[in-house]
């Protein structure tokens, strides 16, 4: 198996676990654990369980000219990315939030032709719009089908603008954390940015995490809670950094458009949801966009 094979196959993962998250977390917050608080949490969780990961799978050490590059990473990666997308989405609605996030993979195309120098070919661009289209038609099928409006003016402009914040700065640590992926082993470089990251979460989140009474959480809430840390974010996290050795920045972000796709395909299989021909069209739109965004130009040899 080819390495870009399984770099798209991980992806492919993270996705499911993403589109498992919907589902999961939905009753988490804000009842049983604040948004700052989930967030301490989250870090918390993970970035214990990457140092035991480490210690007994690498000695790899890191050179101190990249701790502010890493610095950078834990910021937009981790502190930023994560408590302005649970704070911003529990203020909004997740019409808005989902309407938002399809920005993600054209920031982050942005910024590669910035930072990295990545050129924006035609196919991505085409990928990427294919996949806004595709992303937008799973949102307005509500709307499609006579079952709902959009309700955008009732979320709350302070919760769109920090679900933006969460896209902007997530597409930004894909970019940052880019060169790191070529110099270190991905569990290495994925400790140290949640280490960091812990350091910037504590002060917004510790208050509301010393709150919760785990006690009297039920049982399928505390597994919910275990999953995410587990799942969405230790396993998410280490995962994508690990593609990101093989494939580009742009095609992680642009996987972002298959959760949508996977988690109507849970619900479905729930029997929650029935199949539409939109949900097709729109799955065949996203899949072929993610193509496209993840083709690459092979080298020109000279004869």
């Amino acid at each position: 198996m080819s390495k870009v094979l399984q770099a798209h196959i991980v992806l492919f993962i993270v996705g499911t676990f993403y589109a498992i998250n919907y589902i999961v977390a939905k009753d988490i917050m804000p009842t049983y654990i604040g948004a700052s608080g989930f967030i301490f949490y989250r870090v918390l969780g993970a970035t214990l369980l990457f140092w035991l990961v480490h210690f007994f799978i690498s000695k790899e050490r890191i050179d101190r000219k990249d701790i502010p590059r890493l610095a950078l990473c834990a910021l937009f990666g981790v502190a930023m990315n994560q408590l302005f997308f649970f704070n911003g989405l529990s203020l909004t609605t997740p019409i808005n939030a989902s309407v938002i996030m399809t920005s993600n993979p054209i920031l982050v195309l942005l910024a590669s032709a910035v930072i990295l120098k990545e050129r924006i070919t035609l196919s991505k661009s085409i990928g990427v719009g294919l996949g806004i289209v595709g992303a937008l038609l799973l949102i307005l099928l509500p709307i499609i089908m006579g079952r709902d409006t959009l309700a955008w003016s009732q979320g709350d402009s302070t919760g769109d603008l920090m679900i933006f914040i969460n896209a902007m700065s997530y597409g930004l640590y894909l970019i940052l954390v880019k060169p790191l992926m070529k110099k270190y082993e991905a569990m290495t470089v994925i400790k140290w940015v949640f280490t960091l990251g812990l350091i910037y979460v504590i002060p917004f989140g510790f208050e509301q995490a010393m709150e919760v009474d785990w006690m009297s959480m039920p049982q399928d809430i505390f597994w919910g809670v275990v999953y995410v840390v587990i799942c969405v974010t230790f396993l998410v996290y280490f995962l994508n950094v690990f593609a990101m050795k093989t494939v580009s920045p742009s095609v992680v972000s642009a996987y972002i458009y298959l959760q949508p796709v996977l988690a109507g395909a849970l619900s479905i299989s729930l029997g929650k949801e029935k199949l539409h021909w939109i949900q097709l069209l729109a799955a065949v739109l996203i899949f072929s966009g993610v193509y496209l965004v993840s083709i690459r130009k092979k080298p020109s040899t000279v004869r």
